[in-house]
């Protein structure tokens, strides 16, 4: 009971007027008292929500946001999802040799789990030799696709991120879509 007490105390500080309140959803209230930040946490998901992809904590070595862009909307997710799939089970570059699968999709995002292969001396000093996780989240809308590549472990991947997320890039661009390299 506390807990909520002071969530509600909280909300109307940080929105100052509370008949603004009456006529929004907790939902809406939250996006509105935490803006930008809690929408792109994915906290706040919807039309005209924020990407629920997020962002980066600053400085960070692990982790990348950015947006592809395909040359119309019709064929998107198709070939975005194509892409996808042809990414090697065993890894490209000297990465991902563990392996990688969907965790999550849905009509406008999808959600992706790498592995290392858990052999290296950084996996097996700092990790039990256990291989470590990295996580591709997408968001589609319409003909831009928002990502965000990240190492769920410390503060730096060894540009393994990097190298993931180019390769999806180059064989997005050799589809017509307008997609850097990181």
């Amino acid at each position: 009971m506390a807990a909520r007490r002071f969530l509600a105390i909280a909300l109307l500080l940080l929105a100052g007027d509370a008949s603004a309140w009456s006529q929004i959803s907790r939902r809406q209230a939250l996006a509105k008292s935490f803006g930008a930040a809690t929408a792109a946490a994915g906290i706040v998901t919807g039309p005209g929500a924020a990407s629920a992809v997020g962002t980066c904590p600053k400085g960070a070595q692990n982790c990348f946001v950015g947006t592809f862009k395909a040359p119309d909307s019709k064929d998107t997710v198709t070939t975005l999802k194509s892409v996808l799939e042809s990414y090697p089970q065993e890894g490209q570059n000297g990465v991902d040799g563990g392996g990688w699968k969907f965790v999550s999709e849905s009509a406008t995002n999808y959600k992706l789990e790498y592995k290392s292969s858990g052999k290296g001396n950084l996996a097996k000093f700092f990790n039990g030799g256990k291989p470590f996780t990295d996580d591709l989240e997408l968001d589609i809308a319409g003909d831009t696709v928002t990502f965000r590549s990240a190492s769920r472990v410390g503060d730096s991947d060894f540009g393994v991120n990097t190298k993931r997320v180019n390769w999806i890039a180059k064989e997005l661009r050799a589809k017509g879509w307008a997609a850097s390299d990181i």
